[in-house]
């Protein structure tokens, strides 16, 4: 039976490119769990994607040994993802820990998402150990930083560690501080078996690989599982430890962080946050914290070449093997053909999908504007619609109330582009909660924001009023009634669903002109006048007409009498009228795709 005060699980909480994957490569190195040769940056980031963005998409985990006052501790590293976008899957990781390094680059100080996950830690009653990052650099200003950690968590600013986990200067004081002030995991062997999902992955030998922090009671290979969420059961049929690679062991005990398979074929029966139990002695409670991960942005992806469409299926299987949070339906467009409706938690997450699907399966796709869920609550029905494409929006008729996501939005930027950032909450039909001050520089502003506003172009639009400073991080609130319409674009007098979309009363106007300015300009000129309108329900909100193109049916006349000239205009004239009458405009795809990128701030 392992010794629990030998233990500390624990985690790096910091914001994306403060150094947590360089920090994770010097703790591999100095407790010797990997060596030099073997020695690779971002080791735990097994994704190209993830090297080049310096971000974190999986979480993972490992084990190391360190050797302080002539004993051997067990160090288990459980990575958390560093984005918005994974906040669930990194409250999972933390309620696995029992402390976490909070980390701050020494350069660009503490931001949005470091506040967030912090938060969350607390809420966990974690052990925070602060550590300010990157002292090497020459635009390092760690005491300013370390006076910022003081104000926020009361840590007295001279007791901060300040590190370079680059260089290794002052890791191995950080190991020994660990150790110290990390409590061991608390767990009683004997009592029923109570285990956490932090992360699954999928092995396509092996089906689902679970990793697991045992909190109570013992595993022992060969004993029927039971997922107390989904109500499963399997055979533990291997169960190891995590170092660099999969280690067996027969036994997993409270205290360990280890991953189990038994040969589970759907990932969703695996869920982050789901507790394993035993079947034959199950636990009274769960361990608390389980959510359902739902999405919260949609987007149409469709192939380029409508032949890709059965490997654009398959592409998503795969990946949805791997991503539980990853949703998706076939759907299909008049403009595009087919393709998929898919649901993300986030814009990085929806960024993220799409470049993979490109680079791993060599899939060219058209990715849609994204969109949020609405409730829609209809006349003469007892329960809401759920909508997440203008196309299904019921008609304006029917429509009692729409509720829309809303999210509380925190932003940390400097003092000097206060005005620029609360111009921009108010244009997005921000509601301004608070200010904060974190230093004499550096403000905190607290808003609560329409999901829809920021889905599209907000974080790019407030790099650009702050130059580049400002961090912004935010939570899903609740939802709120809005006064929404669906703004339709009829061209030629015919809907044409793929480049509706649905927008706030009051700006309707201003989206429809747009709209109508844009396709006019990107449609080809027909033989006949084509008006392109912008409407809600009945009422037209806004017009533009392509001009008809002019084919000079005069050209081989030459001299002669004028009557000749006029009967053939005469008939080039009720031929365009029956012209319209008939014909139908073909919106090329090049128009749809303009639309797509159009910055509803031009």
């Amino acid at each position: 039976m392992p010794d629990l005060s030998k233990i500390r699980n624990f985690c790096i909480i910091a914001h994306i490119d403060h150094g947590k994957s360089t920090l994770a490569d010097r703790l591999l190195e100095r407790t010797g769990t990997i060596t030099e040769r073997e020695m690779k940056e971002q080791t735990l980031d097994d994704m190209d994607l993830e090297r080049e963005r310096g971000i974190t998409i999986k979480s993972h985990a490992v084990r190391m040994t360190h050797t302080a006052d002539r004993t051997d501790y067990t160090l288990n590293l459980i990575d958390t993802p560093g984005h918005v976008d994974f906040t669930y899957e990194v409250s999972r990781a933390l309620k696995a820990c029992e402390g976490a390094i909070l980390l701050v680059d020494a350069s660009q100080g503490i931001e949005a998402q470091t506040i967030s996950n912090l938060w969350l830690a607390l809420e966990q009653d974690l052990e925070i150990i602060p550590v300010i990052n990157k002292v090497d650099l020459p635009v390092a200003r760690p005491d300013e930083v370390a006076q910022a950690l003081e104000d926020l968590i009361g840590e007295p600013a001279e007791d901060i560690l300040q590190i370079s986990a680059k260089t290794g200067e002052g890791v191995d004081e950080m190991l020994d501080m660990l150790i110290d002030r990390i409590p061991p995991p608390s767990g009683d062997p004997e009592a029923p078996l109570r285990a956490l999902i932090f992360d699954s992955i999928y092995d396509s030998y092996r089906g689902s690989v679970v990793y697991a922090r045992l909190f109570d009671g013992t595993l022992d290979k060969g004993d029927t599982m039971k997922f107390m969420a989904t109500d499963k059961t399997y055979d533990a049929e291997e169960l190891g430890i995590l170092r660099m690679g999969r280690q067996k062991v027969e036994t997993l005990t409270a205290g360990d962080v280890g991953y189990v398979i038994g040969s589970v074929k759907d990932i969703q029966d695996t869920r982050v946050g789901d507790t394993i139990t035993l079947a034959d002695n199950p636990a009274t409670e769960p361990i608390p914290g389980f959510e359902e991960v739902k999405p919260m942005v949609f987007s149409g992806i469709y192939p380029t070449d409508t032949d890709d469409f059965e490997e654009l299926r398959g592409a998503l299987e795969k990946l949805a093997l791997n991503d539980a949070s990853l949703t998706y339906e076939p759907e299909s467009s008049a403009a595009l053909g087919f393709g998929f409706r898919v649901g993300f938690l986030g814009l990085l997450h929806m960024e993220i999908i799409q470049e993979r699907l490109e680079r791993e399966f060599d899939l060219d796709l058209i990715t849609t504007v994204p969109n949020v869920e609405y409730h829609v609550e209809v006349k003469d029905q007892d329960d809401y619609v759920m909508v997440d494409s203008p196309e299904d929006m019921p008609h304006y008729g029917d429509i009692e109330t729409v509720y829309e996501p809303y999210v509380e939005a925190d932003i940390i930027t400097p003092s000097d582009y206060i005005g620029n950032i609360i111009q921009l909450c108010e244009d997005r039909r921000g509601e301004y909660g608070n200010q904060r001050w974190l230093d004499s520089q550096t403000v905190k502003l607290e808003y609560e924001l329409p999901l829809a506003e920021i889905v599209f172009d907000f974080y790019d639009n407030l790099k650009s009023v702050s130059r580049g400073y400002a961090s912004f991080d935010y939570e899903f609130v609740e939802y709120r009634e809005s006064d929404l319409v669906k703004l339709t674009i009829l061209i030629n007098e015919e809907p044409a669903d793929p480049l509706s979309t649905i927008v706030h009363r009051d700006k309707a106007y201003e989206v429809g002109r747009k709209l109508a300015k844009k396709l006019k300009d990107v449609i080809p000129k027909q033989l006949f006048e084509v008006p392109v309108q912008a409407s809600i329900g009945r009422r037209i909100v806004a017009r533009e007409t392509i001009k008809a193109r002019r084919k000079d049916v005069t050209a081989k006349c030459y001299g002669g009498d004028v009557s000749r000239k006029k009967k053939l205009l005469e008939e080039q004239k009720k031929g365009k009228k029956r012209m319209k009458q008939m014909g139908e405009i073909d919106v090329p795809q090049e128009a749809f795709l303009a639309i797509l990128s159009m910055d509803e701030d031009d």
